[in-house]
């Protein structure tokens, strides 16, 4: 029996049948009724189309949610005559063979009444992460604080987002918490990549290590937050599921090292695959599920487009103003060019060999990992830009309010010629120990990855500017964050941490501005990266040397903790907090306090100190309201 279209609502010549779709999409576990009622004078009739009963869209939809049965009815107003239609909330358009893609939801073909019905957010955040710091005396500008112009940007590795410096926002002096060090000084003794852990968390791991060089026993090595990470803390409130969208940039897992998303205390959120974020949004690729119709379609060359141009031709009909017209052109053009993208790291054979997504090649396994973030798929795309394409087509469909775009660790850029893995070329030796002869520009090679993360970054703030999301663009009514794990990747300090902001979560923040959130220093330190290795150098580094952090910043300056800054973006999103100002379901207040605490030297024990957020509340200077 041929599947059932559309679950887009249209006039019937025989509005009374009841529609029973065989297949929904890949993953599908039954039906549930949703009413469509079509305006057909002389009088109304109902007509039953039939959608999964859990709203799942795929075996992907843990990822991006699932639809909302409290939200499923708007009202249509189709030019010259009036129609109520209830639809989902969000849009699907159906294939014959069974592919469900998700499609914009557009203002003036009824979002607005759905949206004063729902706790849907105003405004997203887009989280892009990535591991072992950079080089910081050429990544950061030299004015710490005040007004951007695209001539700050340009001398360093931020070169690629100069055009976007107006929508831009540089937090600086800002802290992390648990850092690592020799002394036990700053946080915990397990290992200088517990700061993963704590990083979203701002919680202690365990199990506890009082000894930073203690090799002896297992437990060195698997960090485990004590608290949930911050897009767990945010989905639970804002997400469909509770749960946030978290892509896996290069299709491989992370290990406790690496990990950086934690549902609950000591539980690491796996997330997806880049396949598998695009197969919830569109019902292609699934994996362990037969091809469907559309599937071998699109394998066959079609476009994702194609398969489901009728019910698209439905909705273009409608009535929409000409900003909506453009978001939907967007949405076709951005799914047209990710989809074929997506087609051919699929049925490349190659591609399969280099994604290796069985997870016997896992992020931090070391040395030798092939480069998939750096293949070209398409003349424009490369494996890394279709994780961004991905989470902007989420945007555009409002999927999920809380996306994490996780870069892998210890990668292999050999792409960029790196030639070795980059948590090695970060302390600029050839392996990740503290000492060792510096590999030959060892600092160039880590600009050049500096300046491709960079790249991709901009990548994703050019694509959601470019689309149009009723007052501004989708980059407007988001705050796109590149967040790194520590500032340089061989002291492995937690001051001064490198943060970029790209938009203004529909006018909450300040944009165009490099701010000092710490002293107001327009002068604040760039840090000392280049301090060994410099100019090709190959001397040898004394493990000392490493050890006391001289490539750093030194930790009396830029140590305004992250809590604050993350009590910013939940307020930005709509978070709410109980009286005690923690996030809590149900609250009222703002949110002032998150993780347990505040001061990265009251980690040290492990939690043994009592819960202490010493500096309750938001960075005002990054709002824009102040003055």
């Amino acid at each position: 029996m041929v599947p059932a279209r559309p679950l887009l609502p249209y006039r019937s010549e025989r509005p009374q049948q009841v529609l029973r779709p065989g297949v929904t999409g890949p993953g599908s576990r039954g039906a549930a009724r949703i009413h469509v009622s079509t305006a057909n004078p002389p009088r109304r009739r109902t007509r039953k189309i039939r959608a999964p009963v859990d709203g799942h869209l795929s075996h992907g939809g843990d990822a991006l949610g699932r639809l909302d049965a409290r939200s499923t009815v708007v009202s249509l107003q189709r030019k010259n005559r009036s129609m109520s239609k209830p639809v989902p909330r969000r849009l699907f358009l159906k294939g014959l063979g069974g592919a469900a893609v998700a499609a914009p939801f557009l203002d003036t073909v009824g979002w607005r009444d759905a949206r004063a019905q729902s706790a849907a957010p105003t405004a997203r955040l887009m989280v892009m992460f990535t591991h072992y710091g950079c080089v910081t005396n050429r990544f950061f500008p030299e004015r710490s604080h005040g007004q951007l112009s695209a001539a700050d940007l340009e001398p360093t590795t931020l070169a690629a987002l100069a055009p976007y410096v107006d929508k831009l926002l540089l937090p600086r002096g800002i802290r992390a918490m648990n850092e690592w060090t020799s002394d036990l000084s700053r946080g915990q003794g397990d290992d200088p990549h517990q700061a993963a852990a704590s990083f979203f968390t701002c919680q202690p791991v365990t199990p506890n290590r009082d000894d930073p060089f203690d090799f002896t026993q297992w437990t060195r090595f698997v960090p485990r937050p004590i608290g949930p990470s911050l897009d767990h803390v945010i989905a639970k409130q804002l997400s469909p599921r509770g749960t946030p969208m978290l892509i896996r940039v290069s299709g491989r897992t992370d290990n406790w090292q690496s990990a950086i998303s934690y549902s609950a205390a000591e539980e690491p959120f796996a997330g997806t695959s880049p396949e598998q974020a695009f197969n919830s949004l569109t019902g292609l690729f699934a994996e362990d599920v037969g091809l469907s119709p559309d599937s071998f379609r699109v394998l066959r060359g079609k476009s994702v487009i194609d398969v489901v141009r009728d019910d698209l031709a439905t909705l273009e009909r409608y009535d929409m103003s000409q900003a909506d017209r453009q978001k939907l052109e967007a949405w076709k053009q951005l799914l047209h060019e990710t989809g074929s993208a997506m087609t051919g790291a699929v049925c490349s054979q190659g591609m399969a060999n280099l994604l290796q997504l069985d997870g016997t090649t896992q992020a931090g396994s070391g040395l030798g990992q092939t480069d998939v973030l750096t293949v070209q798929i398409t003349d424009t795309l490369d494996y890394a830009d279709l994780s961004m394409n991905i989470a902007v087509l989420g945007a555009i469909c409002n999927a999920n309010p809380v996306t994490f775009l996780k870069y892998p660790a210890a990668h292999t850029f050999t792409g960029l010629n790196a030639p070795y893995d980059s948590h090695s070329l970060s302390h600029r030796i050839d392996n990740a120990g503290f000492g060792g002869q510096c590999v030959e520009t060892a600092l160039d090679i880590l600009t050049t990855i500096d300046a491709y993360h960079a790249r991709k970054f901009a990548h994703l703030v050019q694509q959601l500017d470019a689309i149009d999301d009723g007052d501004g663009t989708l980059l407007d009514n988001t705050a796109a964050v590149w967040f790194q794990e520590m500032s340089d990747g061989l002291a492995h300090n937690l001051n001064n941490l490198p943060i970029v902001q790209a938009g203004s979560a529909s006018g909450y923040f300040k944009t165009g501005w490099t701010i000092n959130v710490d002293d107001g220093d327009d002068a604040l330190s760039r840090g000392n990266s280049e301090y060994y290795c410099a100019g090709g150098d190959t001397e040898t580094i004394d493990s000392s040397g490493a050890i006391t952090q001289a490539t750093g910043t030194h930790p009396d300056f830029a140590n305004a903790p992250i809590n604050k800054y993350f009590c910013n973006l939940m307020n930005a999103l709509g978070v709410k907090a109980g009286e005690d100002g923690f996030p809590l379901e149900g609250g009222q207040a703002e949110v002032t306090r998150f993780g347990m605490y505040d001061k990265t030297e009251d980690f040290i024990g492990g939690g043994t100190n009592p819960a202490t957020i010493h500096d309750p509340g938001e960075f005002t200077a990054l709002k824009a309201s102040s003055t």
